[in-house]
């Protein structure tokens, strides 16, 4: 979409460009006037005051490219520039970065940085990332990985690529596989968790999942990578993506991922800080997926960062 920021006292012209086609005028305008209250996107379209081509259109129009968007002068609330992202943050993420094309920025995201701003937070990957590609108009988060989990994040870079990521999802036409370390041991090598998670918001905004027969259906594939004495190295398939799956998942098998303040075993968590584990040790190893139209698999994998491959050399050498 050819445009500036909208300004207050201004009537804006866009022209919609390749990738917008299909969206909702309602659901664009939302987007593009950030900030501005739904209840008056709506009172703007009723009134005829957004034109399409110079004529009226109802908030269910779909966008077609070449069409000429009149938007209306909108009174937005005083608000303060974006966080610039700091630069070595930006230095970080661009070297983070897998794999990159037309389509699609694949990023072995690092711990503790989550994927948008939000919630106290100025800004997160994806705000950082459209200010690393300002010519990017389209950049947007295919999916989310926990702040504390490192590794693959698929970002779209076209609506096309997003919309059809979003289908391949909705179908499990995403493999996605984690690795964590967990504290204690199973009997077999392989488990199948089944188990209905469901989200709840605690009084300070913090959210909570907890294994509940109203929740969703959840599954995870776990199998053992590596057994190391009263630790495992193991392999975590989401059959479905729901918030904190593996952590909760994990828990419940009585094997808490070690790192995680939330789900975890305070003394095993304590233990291992000593080793040296300063983060949550969950990360997103390896994604694949195939385009409609493609005749092989697109397969991203994400290396371990130093410190978790350090970690598990030391606890190798503790058991020769």
């Amino acid at each position: 979409m050819s445009h500036s920021q909208p300004i207050s006292h201004a009537v804006h012209i866009l022209n919609v460009e390749p990738g917008y086609e299909g969206q909702r005028i309602d659901n664009f305008l939302i987007n593009y006037l950030k900030g501005v209250p739904k209840s008056l996107v709506y009172r703007i379209l009723r009134r005829g005051e957004v034109r399409v081509n110079k004529g009226r259109i109802k908030a269910s129009y779909r966008l077609q490219v070449g069409d000429q968007v009149r938007v209306p002068p909108v009174r937005m609330a005083d608000k303060a520039e974006p966080s610039r992202v700091d630069s070595r943050l930006l230095d970080r993420l661009e070297a983070a970065i897998l794999y990159e094309d037309k389509r699609l920025l694949v990023l072995n995201k690092p711990s503790g940085i989550a994927v948008h701003g939000g919630s106290g937070l100025n800004f997160g990957v994806i705000e950082a990332l459209r200010q690393l590609r300002p010519e990017e108009r389209q950049l947007e988060l295919v999916h989310r990985l926990d702040r504390d989990t490192s590794g693959c994040l698929l970002i779209a870079k076209r609506r096309s690529a997003l919309r059809r990521l979003h289908e391949l999802m909705r179908g499990n036409g995403i493999d996605k596989r984690y690795i964590a370390l967990v504290k204690g041991n199973w009997h077999r090598d392989r488990l199948e968790v089944n188990v209905p998670l469901l989200k709840n918001t605690l009084q300070g905004g913090e959210r909570i999942v907890t294994v509940d027969p109203r929740g969703k259906e959840s599954v995870t594939r776990f199998s053992v990578r590596e057994r190391l004495g009263e630790w495992m190295l193991v392999e975590a398939r989401l059959l479905t993506g729901r918030t904190h799956q593996i952590r909760v998942h994990a828990a419940h098998l009585g094997t808490p991922i070690l790192g995680d303040d939330k789900y975890g075993d305070s003394a095993a968590n304590k233990e291992i800080k000593e080793l040296g584990l300063k983060r949550l040790f969950l990360h997103a190893e390896t994604l694949r997926f195939r385009w409609p139209e493609a005749k092989q698999d697109e397969v991203f994998k994400a290396a371990l960062e130093p410190s978790l491959e350090q970690l598990l050399n030391r606890m190798r050498a503790q058991l020769n």
